[in-house]
């Protein structure tokens, strides 16, 4: 049963108005004793229903009422002053018509309302036209909203950004390592940004020094825009120009100039993420600020000794990681709890004996140290994780403790590309072929243009038995990299594997240009001895020039270090069981990294069903 507050006339459940005089009718008693006008409160349980005869205050004081008249007077406009589209014209007219009484139209009451009055109830009419206006007021209101989201809401969000190297424009190479640092620690600072993808160092420093417009990286890329930089340095003055360019329309959308001094790199880096990150998302949580605003030392001095390791790491040769190993040591001085610092030194270590003639048994062990250091100043870090897991992979041997540290890397740091490399690396030396795929191709999708991946995905691909496959991804990684020596090493493997032994002869003479630098003397021979006894002839040669060669350095230093795995490689090309295990096993001894590929190295593969090879096999850990 429903009352009319007013009057107290009763109505069955269907009506909402009372007949006399237009009120809303409300639910319970009109009375609560003879002669006392129901209230419009509910009692019990009973749902009460909202008296409109006087038009709600909104939040800042004033009735909404005064803002209705300007907002029904007209429909509803939208950006650039045009009002709905044709698409909402039925919504449109519906709500936009003067409202009907019981006799029809009532022109003067909806006139009332456009010439910025608010009528008050006038009996039955007024009422129940102001109740009408009010429910068209409150859908105008739902529609507006739906207009400015449509047609006032920001721009899209960038979902994908590559931060281009930093022009030097110092006219000094030896800041170099400033433009390529600032470039990297942006790099790693915007990929803590949630829901965005950003191109690693490798794949944005493909570029470097190369012409491409904007609009070429981004069909490239596929990214939407890219961050532009030139770095400039006088003494201790610094200057820095950025512009956010979108790829599609090559418009700026944003750009800033930043004065400092030198000695403000690490504020200033700061500074600049934050900013970036501003015009990149519209709000970030205050957790996620702090990500991408974070400073890993309040030291400028060591950030720079830091970037400056990292700036000769990168560069792969004996010389640099000597370098960069003393740069790391120096910024580790300035901030002994710098922790990058110690994971870059790890780092460098690590690589050390895949370059030269540095023991693993001297510098592996000190780069876990170096690493271990990191994770106990720093536990969330996954360059640190990282790092250990890799030293696990290719010292310890140790691939279930290498796959926990490298899944932990992930988790803190899901856009690492390096991480997913290495852990493709320990599925593949475990004989996982398809969750290596799996995770190479994470690493690819995060970093394109990396030579290091492309070459491991041509590995993993090969021991699939695609062998046609790894030859094209093989070719590939060479296109993009004519001056790399891994990927003519591996495809050699694989055109041996193959028996196309003049091709395998080819790529191999460019890998031994490329790396090890082979005298053009022995180039020559080395193809003589093709040529003459083909491609036993070839590989005994190989093995007379690198016997030579540690002759040669014995003789200056007794106490050389002397690889041993690619010793045993070549013999067991040659079918030699009893030479390839001996030096098998002296690579064990020396804690070689290559060990690592025991299981899944194409030239072993004559080895594979020996028992002295399968007794390497489990004392390395491996599961057979």
């Amino acid at each position: 049963m429903k009352r009319c507050p007013q009057c107290g006339r009763e109505y069955d459940n269907t009506m909402m108005f009372c007949l006399d005089d237009g009120a809303e009718l409300l639910y319970g008693p009109a009375r609560s004793e003879p002669g006392a006008v129901a209230t419009g409160v509910p009692s019990g349980d009973e749902p009460a229903t909202a008296i409109l005869s006087e038009p709600p205050a909104s939040a800042g004081g004033q009735f909404v009422g005064e803002s209705a008249t300007a907002i029904l007077s007209e429909p509803p406009a939208i950006a650039g002053g045009l009002t709905c589209t044709t698409d909402d014209a039925e919504l449109k007219t519906a709500i936009l018509q003067p409202p009907a009484t019981a006799g029809g139209s009532d022109s003067t009451e909806w006139q009332s309302l456009s010439a910025n009055r608010v009528a008050k109830p006038r009996g039955k009419v007024g009422s129940r036209q102001w109740q009408l206006a009010a429910v068209g007021f409150t859908a105008l209101v739902l529609i507006g909203g739906f207009f400015a989201y449509k047609y006032f809401a920001p721009t899209q969000q960038i979902e994908s950004i590559a931060v281009m190297p930093f022009v030097n424009e110092s006219g000094n190479a030896d800041v170099e390592y400033l433009s390529d640092g600032m470039t990297e620690t942006l790099i790693s600072s915007l990929s803590n940004i949630p829901n965005l993808s950003v191109k690693a160092r490798s794949t944005v420093f493909y570029y470097k020094g190369k012409e491409a417009s904007p609009k070429m990286i981004g069909e490239e890329l596929k990214v939407q825009a890219v961050l532009l930089g030139r770095v400039s340095q006088r003494g201790d003055d610094l200057k820095l120009s950025l512009e956010l360019v979108n790829t599609g329309t090559q418009d700026v959308i944003w750009s800033q100039q930043y004065n400092r001094k030198q000695s403000d790199l690490v504020s200033l880096q700061s500074e600049i993420a934050k900013t970036v990150s501003d015009k990149l998302r519209s709000k970030l949580t205050a957790t996620e600020q702090e990500r991408v605003s974070k400073t890993n030392t309040s030291s400028s001095e060591a950030q720079q000794l830091y970037l400056k390791g990292r700036f000769h790491w990168s560069k792969r040769t004996t010389e640099d990681f000597q370098r960069a190993r003393e740069y790391f040591q120096q910024a580790i001085a300035a901030d002994p709890n710098f922790a990058l610092a110690h994971t870059g030194l790890a780092d460098t270590l690590a690589l050390m004996p895949y370059y030269g003639a540095f023991r693993p048994n001297e510098y592996m062990p000190l780069a876990k140290q170096a690493a271990q250091k990191a994770l106990e100043i720093d536990p969330n870090s996954a360059e640190a994780h990282a790092s250990l897991g890799q030293i696990l992979t290719n010292y310890d041997y140790d691939l279930k403790g290498a796959e926990r540290e490298l899944k932990r890397a992930i988790e803190l740091d899901p856009k690492y590309p390096s991480a997913y490399q290495w852990l493709a690396e320990v599925y593949h030396f475990s004989g996982n072929g398809d969750q290596s795929l799996s995770e190479i191709n994470k690493a690819i999708e995060l970093d394109p243009l990396s030579m290091v991946i492309n070459n491991q995905k041509g590995r993993v691909i090969d021991f699939g038995s695609k062998r046609d496959e790894a030859i094209v991804q093989f070719k590939k990684t060479i296109e993009l990299f004519p001056d790399a020596a891994s990927p003519h090493n591996n495809l050699s493997d694989v055109y041996e594997a193959k028996g196309m032994y003049s091709e395998a002869v080819e790529q191999r003479l460019i890998q031994l240009k490329l790396l090890f630098g082979v005298s053009p003397e022995n180039i020559k021979d080395l193809q003589l001895a093709f040529e003459k006894d083909g491609y036993k002839g070839f590989v005994q040669k190989q093995i007379d020039i690198q016997l030579d060669t540690q002759r040669s350095i014995l003789e200056k230093d007794k106490n050389a270090y002397l690889p041993a795995f690619r010793i045993a490689e070549a013999y067991s090309r040659l079918g030699d069981k009893d030479k390839a295990l001996e030096y098998l096993n002296k690579a064990y001894d020396q804690r070689e990294p290559q060990i690592a590929e025991l299981k899944i190295r194409l030239p072993l593969n004559v080895l594979r069903d020996e028992p002295r090879f399968k007794e390497l096999v489990r004392k390395v850990g491996f599961p057979e």
